[in-house]
């Protein structure tokens, strides 16, 4: 069984970034119209992100191979 961020749709590159740009986006965001709350609590998802899709992401096992040999 895998987690949920070993998911095949997290397998290209170009999308777990997105989704880490995006969350940086947003805090830059929040930063910048005064929401200081907002901005740390969106900082921290962005770091949750970048640990999780970036540095410690493992790709799921490719579960296409389903010979009986």
């Amino acid at each position: 069984m895998t987690s949920d961020s070993q998911h095949p749709f997290f397998r290209p590159l170009w999308r777990r970034i997105a989704i880490v740009a995006f969350c940086a986006s947003w805090a830059a965001f929040e930063f910048y119209n005064g929401n200081e709350t907002w901005g740390w609590i969106t900082l921290a998802i962005t770091a949750y992100g970048a640990w999780t899709f970036l540095f410690a992401y493992t790709a799921p096992e490719d579960k296409s191979d389903t010979s009986d040999g």
